[in-house]
């Protein structure tokens, strides 16, 4: 009889198949916090450059550039030599210099020499702009004002508007026909106090400072002790007057001042009438 096998039964174990986590960490939160703040800085950034001006920003960058220490010829303290140079007899390293761009305060605290002289520079450009815009203005209303006044009309050649390196200086001018003064007085004639009134309305408004000169002709005067040159001053100085009179504010005057006849407006002929006149400057101001 033969023996029975005993076969053990093969146990096959398939395994369903289900889904794959969904689940793959939190790294994708980091990156995005990442991002997220990238952008926070790059929206800073140009809004910072849109709110501020040219030497603002440098002053900001300079502001945030390290400073660096340099040391010369010297090592560690933690080194072979701890600390110590060859280079010294007394074997101490020498001194640290500093090297390198240094921090710059942000703008609104001063500045560099250069930048304070650009904007001193700036700043009389635009104060000489300013004037020369008034002292347009300035001749436009004197040439209206003589035109329209039949009084002063034909007075309009006797009136001549020049620009000096002071600033606008206005010449009240005498002629064979026409004085200013009584002879040998500084006593204004009826139609030259109302020609100084016309200018004194014309430059009322305007803040530059004054300067007022007399001129005489060349033709000698003496009278109880004065001479051209008092008589120009006597002159400039009636001038202040009525100017002040027509509403000038005394403060605005600097300088008054007589020179004969040192400053002829015909130097070819020192006894023409012309060389008689008054000198009104309005003066640049000054920043």
């Amino acid at each position: 009889m033969k023996p029975e096998l005993h076969i053990e039964p093969e146990i096959i174990i398939r395994r369903a198949k289900g889904h794959h986590a969904a689940h793959h960490g939190g790294a994708w939160k980091i990156a995005y916090a990442d991002f997220v703040t990238a952008m926070m800085a790059f929206f800073m950034l140009l809004w910072i450059i849109g709110a501020t001006n040219e030497d603002q920003r440098k002053g900001i960058a300079d502001y945030f550039t390290p400073t660096v220490i340099q040391m010369k010829n010297s090592g560690g303290s933690n080194g072979i030599m701890g600390g110590r140079s060859l280079q010294e007899d007394e074997g101490f390293a020498p001194n640290a210099a500093n090297a390198g761009p240094r921090p710059v305060a942000v703008p609104g605290g001063g500045g560099t020499p250069e930048k304070e002289a650009a904007k001193k520079v700036k700043l009389e450009q635009n104060k000489r702009a300013a004037d020369e815009k008034s002292f347009k203005m300035i001749e436009r209303i004197i040439a209206a004002r003589l035109a329209g006044d039949p009084t002063l009309k034909g007075l309009k050649g006797q009136v001549r508007l020049v620009r000096d390196k002071d600033g606008l200086r206005i010449d009240l001018v005498e002629r064979a026909d026409f004085s200013m003064f009584g002879l040998g007085t500084s006593v204004f004639s009826t139609e030259a106090s109302a020609l100084v009134r016309t200018i004194a309305g014309a430059i009322d408004g305007t803040p530059n400072a004054l300067t007022v000169r007399g001129h005489t002709d060349s033709v000698p005067y003496a009278k109880g002790g004065s001479n051209n040159w008092t008589l120009s001053t006597m002159r400039a100085d009636a001038t202040r007057r009525s100017l002040a009179a027509a509403g000038v504010d005394p403060a605005r005057f600097r300088r008054i001042e007589g020179v004969a006849d040192t400053d002829p407006y015909n130097p070819k002929d020192k006894a023409d009438p012309r060389n008689r006149r008054i000198s009104i400057t309005l003066m640049f101001e000054k920043p």
